[in-house]
């Protein structure tokens, strides 16, 4: 009896997760016309201010960003709230950590990751990526951590607000998609869009 219990709550697991990752294809065209236009933005800002392969824009934990607004826009984890705000958390906690122990590596980046972790769930801003971006403050280049505190300015916020108003306007495109998933937004969204068409 157990066992038939067992075989069947892992065939429910199984299928649930199976619906889960089930995506439309008009979401796979979506999900990546956002993504790639976020990270062009990004990468052509890039390719105007620095040569070689000093990525100052062009942060790691944007990409992890881009699957996430891009791709599973419902997730809790992708709303603006916690995108913004989990990268300037976890960039602030990276810098500090970065200046406190700047040459003891095996210390500084569990420290900056593990502080940036819960700092994001103490703000309510969770955002996986967020623990990358403190992580680059710590292992980056020399032009990164020479940014110090600018660093949360340029390139993470600068980046963070691309990929977002990418995000707000691609995920919006279709009337199957909305981002962010909070009411009120769309409530005034409605409301300003009733506006425009009675003018």
């Amino acid at each position: 009896m157990p066992v038939q219990k067992i075989k069947r709550g892992y065939r429910k697991t199984k299928y649930i997760l199976y619906r889960e990752t089930l995506v439309d294809s008009k979401e796979h065209f979506w999900s990546f016309l956002g993504s790639f236009v976020g990270i062009a933005i990004l990468a052509y800002i890039q390719s105007i201010h620095f040569k070689g392969n000093d990525a100052v824009y062009l942060i790691g934990s944007f990409g992890a960003s881009s699957v996430l607004i891009y791709g599973i826009i419902q997730s809790p984890f992708s709303q603006p709230r916690n995108l913004v705000g989990g990268h300037l958390v976890s960039a602030f906690v990276g810098v500090t950590v970065q200046k406190l122990a700047p040459d003891i590596l095996w210390i500084a980046a569990p420290l900056a990751v593990s502080f940036a972790t819960i700092m994001m769930q103490i703000t309510k801003t969770l955002h996986p990526p967020g623990g990358a971006t403190a992580l680059i403050a710590i292992m980056g280049s020399e032009k990164i951590k020479d940014l110090g505190y600018w660093y949360m300015l340029s390139p993470v916020f600068v980046g963070v607000m691309i990929l977002l108003t990418v995000a707000i306007i691609f995920n919006n495109m279709t009337p199957n998609r909305y981002y962010p998933t909070h009411k009120r937004y769309h409530k005034i969204r409605k409301r300003i869009s009733k506006s425009i068409r009675l003018k």
